[in-house]
């Protein structure tokens, strides 16, 4: 029989989340990838995102391809 286990996400995780979300709507660009790009683990208080974006608050136009992979690496 399989045994399923369940994880919830860290205060951390959901910070994580928040700033993808802040940067995409900031940047208008597409969340996906950057929370496609999370790497986690399974830690005591939950899941943590062990490559968290920044965010950024600059007049600069557009994001470009190179930052973008910059923020989901």
């Amino acid at each position: 029989m399989n045994e399923k286990t369940s994880s919830k996400l860290s205060n951390q995780a959901l910070g994580a989340i928040m700033m993808a979300l802040q940067e995409s709507l900031l940047n208008q660009i597409d969340i996906v990838p950057i929370l496609k790009g999370f790497e986690l683990t399974n830690e005591q208080d939950g899941l943590v995102v062990t490559n968290p974006p920044t965010v950024r608050f600059s007049d600069e136009s557009e994001v470009t391809s190179k930052e973008l992979e910059s923020i989901v690496k």
